[in-house]
Formats: structure tokens, C-alpha cells, sequence
């Protein structure tokens, strides 16, 4: 049976960069983080180009998603003591142990699960 630190692994301790409000995913600002665009965007999520919003209309699918990544980016930060550009810099370079593939470009190719597995055990093997 896991530990119950383990167990919550997957959830950082706090907004490390302020990527939510009252519970609302700040969409700008997780874009502004990963450094996407649109067409990034459209790619990582399955969504049409066209439906990529950040207002009232945004797509379900996008909220998912972007969420997902808010708390992947604060689970990082977490980890760099809450360093911006350290954060920043981590997604951004390619990583030996993602194949040489950045952590940006991971999610950018829908590869979020894998990524959010690698960093959830990263944390706990840093952890013991």
C-alpha cells in the first residue's frame, strides 16, 4: 500500500505561480509559463484552432488540460523552492531522461500523462 505522502504526490502544496484564482485556472498565464501558442495549444489538446479561448466560451477540453498543466508547472516549481526561471527553464531544455524531448514539448505533443508520471516519481525518489 502506498504512502500517504505518495499518495498525494501528484498535488503541489501551493500556487507557486499564481496560475489560479479562486479555483479559476488562469489561462494566460499557464500559456505565458509554456510559452505556447495557439497553435500549440490546438495541437497538445485535440481542440480546433478556431475554439482555442481563454473567455466564458472556452472549450471543456481546454479547462482539462490547462488545469493539468497549471498543477504540472507548480509541482516543479515546488520543486525549485518556488524559482520562476528555474521552472521555466526546466520545461524549456530537452531532458535525457524524456528521450531528449523538453517537458514543454512532452505536453505540446499530448503527452501529458507521461510527463506528469515522470515528475510524480522524480518527486518521491527525491523525496527518500
Amino acid at each position: 500500500m502506498p504512502r500517504t505522502a505518495e499518495i498525494f504526490s501528484n498535488i503541489p502544496k501551493r500556487d507557486f505561480l499564481s496560475l489560479f484564482h479562486e479555483d479559476q485556472t488562469q489561462y494566460q498565464n499557464v500559456v505565458k509559463y509554456l510559452n505556447f501558442r495557439k497553435e500549440d495549444i490546438s495541437k497538445a489538446t485535440g481542440v480546433p484552432l478556431t475554439s482555442v479561448r481563454y473567455d466564458e466560451k472556452i472549450p471543456a477540453e481546454l479547462i482539462d488540460r490547462m488545469r493539468e498543466w497549471a498543477i504540472l508547472l507548480n509541482l516543479v516549481a515546488e520543486h525549485f523552492q518556488g524559482d520562476k526561471r528555474k521552472t521555466v527553464l526546466w520545461f524549456s531544455i530537452p531532458n535525457p531522461m524524456l528521450g531528449n524531448v523538453s517537458p514543454r514539448d512532452m505536453l505540446r505533443f499530448g503527452r501529458y500523462k507521461k510527463l506528469l508520471k515522470f515528475i510524480v516519481n522524480s518527486i518521491t525518489e527525491n523525496k527518500r
